[in-house]
């Protein structure tokens, strides 16, 4: 049995020994831990951006409908059994250690059969399926990893509702080189007769999504961001209105950025369809999304400091709409990203923005990092091209540059850290964490 510093180094070990798995892989794993996947209703949901906000959102409401669930998200800010919440919180540590060696023992029987070990992702997904149906949870809301279609969370075979959130290009050398692949294997996920709630702006996105829901005879449940009304956004909270064809409805969410209220009425469509099977009533479903949580989202630290995880071009159009609303004076941006992320696009539409003071480049720890050096060529490059005069440093280290970027911020002056939710995930551990 190993303990928690050891099972946890263990797991993050595991890329370096094994290979992508097919979804039947995961099956005979799930199998030999007694498909714990099978004992609990799941909403499971797949997309390019605001995967997490949304499972949050419906988690906030079941748990204030007094309904027991698990969260199920990646990747983890600061420790790995964020990934498992129970009842709105992380789950104990000791909690998790027994069943991460469950599911390493399930693991050791696979290589003993002569097949492959689970992925990294895999075995994360096992270990929070055990933890759910040991702690008898009644409702398990599943974010997928990368995809959807061959997703190891797509074994899921009869989830209650699935939901697709807005869809971008991202990982196209996996996924797809057009939006309407992308959404092909986003929409992988849905299910015969399973409802499906899903983000229809895009005309690409609902032709492939409604394709796939008639095929499958599925209820459709879109939502048009024509149908959103912004009432109120102090910067710390949004209320709006949703259209849902049927009746208006009025939310407020502790939010101020502005694409939070589409992943919201995403998650309220969900919760609806939810609160009929359950009872849960419309005072229940606001509190709900009043109380919600989600850290690295456009979330405050500290006066004048926020984090945002924006780490595709999607995703930086939405974190530069939410900044121009919270200040309109040029701010000061840390930022970071993998390798496999698209770089180039976010240097331009950054810099095109036209928003910043100084750019502080740096390198998130780990393989995966872009080197800052190489982040502040690529942005210098496109300062030159939209003729910029924005500042641009690199500072490998990350710590260093957060300190740097704090002690170059003017009073009144904002300070934003975005890109990976891994460089977020790192700042979490050093920064004060208003909210």
């Amino acid at each position: 049995m190993r303990t928690y510093d050891e099972i946890v180094q263990f797991i993050l070990e595991i890329p370096k020994f094994t290979t992508k798995n097919k979804l039947d892989h995961t099956e005979k794993l799930l199998a030999l831990l007694g498909n714990p996947q099978e004992r609990f209703k799941v909403v499971h949901v797949a997309g390019s951006n605001g995967k997490g906000s949304v499972c949050a959102c419906i988690d906030s409401v079941l748990r204030q409908a007094g309904i027991k669930t698990g969260l199920f998200t990646s990747p983890h800010l600061v420790h790995i059994e964020e990934r498992f919440a129970l009842e709105g919180k992380p789950c104990d540590r000791n909690i998790f250690v027994n069943a991460a060696n469950r599911v390493a023992k399930a693991a050791d029987t696979l290589v003993q059969k002569g097949l492959p070990y689970p992925t990294f992702f895999e075995y994360i997904f096992a270990v929070g399926m055990v933890i759910f149906a040991e702690q008898k949870v009644e409702y398990a809301v599943v974010e997928t990893g990368l995809g959807g279609r061959l997703d190891a969370t797509n074994v899921v075979k009869y989830p209650l509702l699935t939901v697709i959130t807005s869809i971008s290009l991202e990982h196209t050398e996996i996924l797809g080189d057009t939006i309407a692949k992308i959404a092909s294997e986003k929409a992988g996920i849905i299910k015969e007769h399973v409802p499906v709630v899903y983000d229809a702006s895009l005309a690409d996105v609902r032709s492939v999504i409604e394709d796939f829901a008639l095929r499958l005879q599925c209820p459709r449940y879109p939502v048009f961001a024509k149908n959103i009304k912004i009432l109120l956004n102090t910067g710390k909270k949004i209320a709006f209105s949703y259209d849902s064809g049927y009746d208006v409805t009025e939310l407020e969410i502790p939010f101020g950025a502005p694409y939070q209220a589409r992943n919201a009425a995403l998650a309220l469509q969900a919760v609806n369809y939810i609160a009929e099977l359950e009872g849960i009533s419309g005072d229940k479903i606001r509190q709900g999304f009043a109380q919600v949580r989600w850290k690295g989202r456009m979330q405050q630290v500290l006066p004048e400091v926020y984090f945002d995880g924006a780490h595709n071009p999607s995703g930086i159009e939405n974190f530069l709409e939410a900044a121009g609303q919270i200040t309109n004076r040029k701010a000061v941006l840390l930022f970071s990203m993998v390798k496999e992320k698209d770089y180039q696009s976010a240097a331009a539409l950054l810099l095109a923005a036209g928003n910043w003071e100084e750019v502080i480049l740096t390198t998130i720890p780990g393989m995966r990092g872009m080197d800052a050096e190489v982040l502040a060529d690529v942005f210098a490059q496109k300062a030159k091209e939209h003729h910029s005069r924005t500042k641009i440093t690199a500072k490998r280290e990350w710590k260093a540059a957060y300190v740097y970027a704090l002690s170059i911020k003017k009073p009144g002056q904002v300070l934003f850290c975005a890109g990976s939710l891994y460089l977020i995930g790192e700042l979490e551990q050093i920064a004060g964490g208003m909210s």
